[in-house]
């Protein structure tokens, strides 16, 4: 398995969606697809960019009890999703049943991953806001870990967590990165960040990138450029 960019293709429409894409030319980048969007126009804009030939992370980002999550879970993985994800902050159980519902009759099932602590939360906000005492690594940490006790496939956190994750996780358990800038580039609401280069020597196995390229004069240059940093 290769490291690889994600596009966070964070619009409010089908028609904006489609016609960033189709600045693609023969090329089908991976593209997340997230509440606003998935909100905004429902399955079948899933169905509709799956039928493109994009892989697709769905970042729903599940959260409640584990049989509504079980159930919720049967549904989605009937749209033929590549990856799709919850908050490790559900407990073990959760994730179970996640994981359970997730799983199609013939054994095949998207990648299931993990929030732990969303990049927009410092450890100051953590403990004032949360009450959650711990130091901001060590819950990421701990909530990898429940994650890999679950049977998940991997965690999403911040790039300056994803070499830590894989040394209380292993190699093989995924780390998927929002949190990423270029080195010019302006920091938005993100806390925890990483440029694409640093994300790669640090050992991010995928990088989410929105606002850098959606919102770039030249997208598909700064996609590239991502590519060029990350993968190559």
């Amino acid at each position: 398995m290769g490291k690889d960019v994600i596009i966070a293709c964070d619009f409010d429409s089908a028609e904006k969606t489609f016609d960033f894409l189709s600045l693609f030319k023969g090329r089908k980048p991976f593209v997340k697809i997230g509440m606003e969007l998935y909100y905004a126009e429902g399955p079948q804009i899933v169905k509709k960019i799956k039928e493109l030939g994009h892989r697709i992370f769905l970042d729903l980002k599940l959260h409640d009890i584990p049989n509504t999550v079980k159930k919720s879970m049967a549904v989605l993985s009937k749209l033929d999703v590549d990856m799709c994800n919850l908050h490790a902050a559900g407990t073990i159980s959760m994730m179970e049943a996640a994981l359970e519902g997730l799983t199609r009759e013939d054994g095949t099932r998207p990648l299931l991953i993990a929030v732990t602590q969303l990049t927009s939360t410092d450890e100051e906000r953590m403990k004032r806001e949360l009450l959650i005492d711990k130091p901001l690594t060590e819950v990421v940490m701990h909530y990898a870990h429940n994650a890999k006790i679950a049977g998940l496939d991997g965690v999403v956190c911040s790039p300056l967590e994803a070499a830590e994750v894989h040394k209380v996780c292993g190699s093989k358990f995924l780390t998927v990165t929002p949190g990423v800038r270029f080195a010019d580039g302006e920091l938005g609401d993100q806390k925890r960040v990483m440029t694409p280069k640093q994300a790669k020597n640090i050992g991010s196995d995928y990088i989410v990138v929105g606002r850098p390229i959606t919102a770039s004069q030249d997208p598909v240059k700064a996609y590239e450029r991502c590519v060029a940093e990350f993968v190559d």
